[in-house]
């Protein structure tokens, strides 16, 4: 019976750290997937943020998230544009990636808590990405107003969140996709 609670720990052990690590990566490479979109580029970042938290839940796919940012900050060019270093948290789009952190604390509880149904999943995806465009948009407005000049929340709405909801909406579509096809091969 030792062994058995043993097991239930909750310790790292090595399948997470390896799944961590694969999905810190695949962040990093789908940030550096993307379309020059004005002064928020069009990355998979969501795509894969969505993706690691609905295939292996909230605790795995939160530090996969946080490895990466981590990474970002030591110097390791995984933010998009190949960037790096606390600068880039601190610019325009610093705030969507601290929102990813929260993104895949919102999908990974619902997978915990709810097992991943895919309408749940898909719906649980979706709000994650608006809250993380709630950061983001937040943050923009506060360094765009240091830096540039005023704007209004309509104008930030327009430049941030409008011009990315249908791009976001089939990303969080094809992750709920990927989660179902490969969440039978996820060791628990």
């Amino acid at each position: 019976m030792k062994e058995k609670a043993a097991g239930k720990s909750s310790r790292l052990k090595t399948v997470d750290l390896t799944y961590i690590g694969v999905f810190a990566a695949v962040i990093a490479v789908c940030s550096w997937v993307q379309i020059p979109f004005g002064a928020v580029p069009v990355t998979l970042q969501t795509f894969a943020v969505c993706t690691a938290a609905g295939l292996f839940g909230a605790k795995r796919g939160v530090l996969s998230v946080l490895v990466y940012i981590l990474l970002g900050l030591v110097g390791v060019p995984v933010f998009s544009g190949f960037n790096a270093g606390a600068g880039a948290l601190l610019g325009v789009t610093g705030g969507y990636i601290i929102g990813f952190v929260f993104t895949a604390l919102i999908v990974g509880l619902e997978v915990d808590f709810l097992g991943g149904r895919l309408w749940v999943c898909f719906a649980s995806m979706l709000l994650g990405i608006l809250v993380c465009y709630a950061f983001g948009t937040a943050w923009f407005v506060v360094v765009y107003t240091r830096k540039v000049e005023s704007i209004t929340v309509g104008g930030a709405l327009s430049m941030c969140v409008f011009p990315f909801i249908i791009p976001d909406i089939i990303k969080a579509a094809l992750a709920t996709a990927v989660c179902a096809a490969l969440k039978k091969y996820v060791k628990k």
